[in-house]
């Protein structure tokens, strides 16, 4: 290549400014609709409505969030709920994502596409329909899962699973993960189908098949996956909401066993019934939830993420 050329190449190269041009849209709709909104919420939580004036007062609301306790027993149960939905999204949606993902990447199992598909159609329906059928389908009075689990002849087994306290809020993450393990289905099955090829061949020629293989090769090649697909159940659980209010309605029943901290920070900005709303406390709220979603990214990305990075391929 001539000199001339080799000069006229590197022109062609994208400089800082042609980046920065080409990133400034994103960045303006970011800032608009997360960063500004994000900081209005930080900066109302400081302050304090008296009189129809706001006024600074610092920390005071989240003193009154932890010290008082009308609101600290609301936000201590939210918060435990809100704990409770993510276990269950971690212990029983990830690993059956991942079984998922292992039995599609399956190059014997026939019709694996329309097993995806299947899989993967309820995480596109709406929040509204998905706790109203199931709403509708675990109902005592008229709902399909008393007549199902009688054909079978296990219907002593069926209780009003929503409309019990013990029940209620496990039965909604069942339905949650049940609505979104198309999600590390596809994740896990993307990471998979990235592995080389000269990797699976070396391990059959050294004997190591089916869930051996598996277990040896694969799965430690796939943990970044895993990681990131972790951290997007936290943030995602911890900013639930939609489920629970179009199930439970927004006092989150039977009573609060099934309020979590989208649920009682609606109630507190918005109000509801005769609770009036309370900006200034539903902005502490709001913050309380971004820090524990913060603290949880840096824990990831500072601790679990550095040790995920060895695995990589």
């Amino acid at each position: 290549m001539s000199e001339q050329s080799l000069e006229h190449s590197q022109d062609k190269r994208p400089t800082r400014w042609h980046i920065a041009v080409f990133l400034a849209p994103a960045l303006l709709v970011y800032t608009a609709v997360m960063i500004l909104p994000l900081f209005g919420t930080l900066q109302l939580s400081l302050f304090r409505s008296i009189d129809n004036v706001q006024v600074f007062t610092g920390l005071e609301n989240f003193r009154t969030l932890f010290g008082d306790p009308r609101w600290s027993n609301s936000f201590w149960n939210a918060l435990g709920n809100n704990t409770w939905f993510f276990i269950i999204h971690m212990l029983v949606q990830n690993p059956i994502g991942i079984l998922l993902a292992a039995l599609l990447s399956s190059p014997k199992l026939r019709f694996s596409a329309f097993y995806r598909t299947a899989i993967f159609i309820p995480t596109i329906l709406s929040f509204v329909i998905v706790g109203f059928a199931w709403k509708l389908i675990l109902s005592p009075l008229w709902g399909v899962a008393p007549n199902l689990l009688d054909m079978v002849g296990l219907k002593s087994l069926f209780v009003p699973w929503l409309g019990k306290e013990e029940y209620a809020l496990t039965a909604l993450s069942l339905i949650s993960v049940w609505q979104f393990v198309g999600i590390p289905m596809m994740l896990i099955y993307a990471a998979m189908l990235s592995i080389p090829e000269e990797v699976i061949e070396a391990a059959e020629c050294d004997g190591v098949t089916g869930f051996s293989q598996f277990w040896k090769i694969k799965l430690p090649l796939i943990l970044p996956s895993i990681g990131i697909i972790s951290i997007l159940t936290f943030v995602g659980n911890f900013n639930a909401f939609d489920l629970i209010y179009s199930a439970q309605g927004a006092l989150a029943g039977p009573n609060y066993a099934t309020d979590i901290l989208g649920t009682f920070l609606y109630r507190t900005f918005f109000g509801f019934q005769l609770q009036t709303g309370d900006p200034n406390m539903g902005a502490t709220i709001a913050s309380m939830m971004f820090f524990i979603i913060l603290t949880g990214v840096c824990v990831y990305l500072f601790l679990i993420q550095t040790r995920l990075r060895r695995y990589q391929f």
